[in-house]
């Protein structure tokens, strides 16, 4: 199995303990982790050319991650 970055525990290696309980405790927080993980694996299946995609699309996919993760940092930072 490949190594996909910029997954959640990378990105926020000091909030892994907050995250896991976060994603048991609150539906909001785990469907944003979720749809995180989903988008990024597929920015990723793109950038290796396994699921080769057009620019504009990985741009905008780019720009979702983006915002997911603001908004779980978001989260993260207020809890």
């Amino acid at each position: 199995m490949s190594h996909t970055p910029h997954e959640l525990h990378e990105e926020f290696p000091e909030k892994v303990e907050l995250m896991s309980t976060l994603k048991q405790s609150d539906a909001h927080f785990a469907k944003l982790s979720e749809e995180y993980h989903e988008v990024n694996r597929a920015i990723h299946r793109a950038e290796t050319n396994v699921e080769p995609i057009s620019e504009t699309a990985e741009t905008d996919m780019r720009k979702q991650r983006a915002a997911l993760k603001d908004e779980i940092w978001g989260i993260l930072s207020k809890a």
